[in-house]
């Protein structure tokens, strides 16, 4: 039984989100630098076609840091930690994909890139109903975001090799049986060549 064909991916109204490529977050990648290299002829390939590139990057300032409940099990332990304050170099996005003049860019502080940013206004407002998900760590943000964005009735795909994870079961396991019920999951390559030729 053959696999039916993915659609074109229609630029104008597509985002790839480079998620979480932060200097504290990209070392604890696997083979990190490889993965990099990736995004980056990914973010280039949309970029060449016309589509918009988002980064989504994770940081704190004092006042976020504060509010952060005590029964939230994850940002109470960054909070006590006072990590990723905003203006360390550590929370900075990682120089060899930075963002240019037109790009979105959002600070978050939780794991998905939608619950507490303008991320989906200013993609709305962008006419953007596609979005091409790439980022640190697979379990963390790519999952969040991949079910914010499904909720919110986005056409989503997943860049397998885009995104990564500390821990391979995991990685595998999400890529493979989770989510391909919300999502296309796809390659760097099976993305270029869903992207019209110029």
């Amino acid at each position: 039984m053959s696999t039916p064909a993915l659609p074109t991916i229609t630029p104008e109204r597509t985002a790839l989100l480079a998620m979480d490529f932060q200097n504290g977050i990209v070392p604890l990648a696997p083979d990190a630098d490889a993965l990099v290299e990736r995004v980056k002829g990914a973010i280039t390939d949309v970029r060449a076609a016309g589509g918009t590139i988002g980064y989504v990057r994770v940081a704190f300032t004092e006042d976020d840091w504060a509010a952060v409940p005590e029964n939230n099990k994850t940002f109470t332990a960054v909070a006590a930690r006072k990590m990723l304050h905003h203006e360390n170099v550590a929370a900075r996005i990682d120089e060899r994909i930075a963002p240019e003049h037109g790009d979105i860019v959002v600070r978050k502080t939780r794991y998905g890139s939608a619950s507490t940013t303008d991320l989906h206004r200013q993609l709305t407002d962008r006419g953007i109903d596609t979005l091409v998900l790439a980022g640190i760590s697979t379990s963390g943000v790519v999952l969040s975001t991949l079910i914010e964005a499904a909720d919110l009735d986005y056409r989503v795909y997943v860049l397998s090799d885009g995104v990564a994870d500390a821990d391979p079961e995991t990685h595998r396991v999400l890529l493979d049986k989770v989510f391909p019920s919300r999502a296309h999951v796809i390659d760097t390559t099976g993305l270029r060549e869903l992207l019209p030729s110029a």
